[in-house]
């Protein structure tokens, strides 16, 4: 799991903020780029989300990570970028799924609903997933309005 061209756009609220520190750890091979949250300090997780989707909406960073308590609130507010497909993934095959089906390119993980080693291997399972097109890019195509 590396590749230096990868650029990883990450972020958490307070419930996801140990998982966050974590993973920037396991993503060493990756050049990742904290958009916060800094501390357990209770935050609003759109403070977060926003900031990644935008660095990956913009081109700059090819991958987001978020995190929160249910992954609910940062996949809903990535999702309101152009150009954002954030998947909410609590297993390894939706990781799989939304990559090859959706070409999710924000992972949004549940901190409060997987372990850390759960956390690391759907992490990954993101990031080895290729796209698989064909019939899935004309459903990509037709989710922006």
């Amino acid at each position: 799991m590396s590749d230096k061209k990868i650029k990883i756009a990450i972020g958490a609220d307070h419930a996801g903020f140990e998982y966050k520190e974590m993973l920037k750890t396991h993503l060493s091979d990756y050049e990742v780029k904290d958009f916060g949250a800094h501390s357990l300090d209770s935050v609003d997780y759109p403070d977060f989300a926003h900031p990644v989707a935008s660095a990956v909406e913009s081109g700059e960073f090819t991958y987001g990570i978020l995190l929160c308590g249910s992954a609910n609130g940062v996949a809903i507010t990535a999702n309101k970028h152009q150009g954002i497909r954030a998947g909410l993934c609590w297993e390894n095959e939706v990781a799989s799924l939304v990559r090859k089906h959706n070409n999710a390119n924000v992972l949004c993980i549940p901190a409060r609903f997987v372990s850390e080693e759960q956390a690391k291997e759907i992490t990954t399972t993101f990031l080895n997933t290729e796209f698989e097109g064909g019939r899935h890019q004309n459903r990509v195509n037709k989710i922006s309005c």
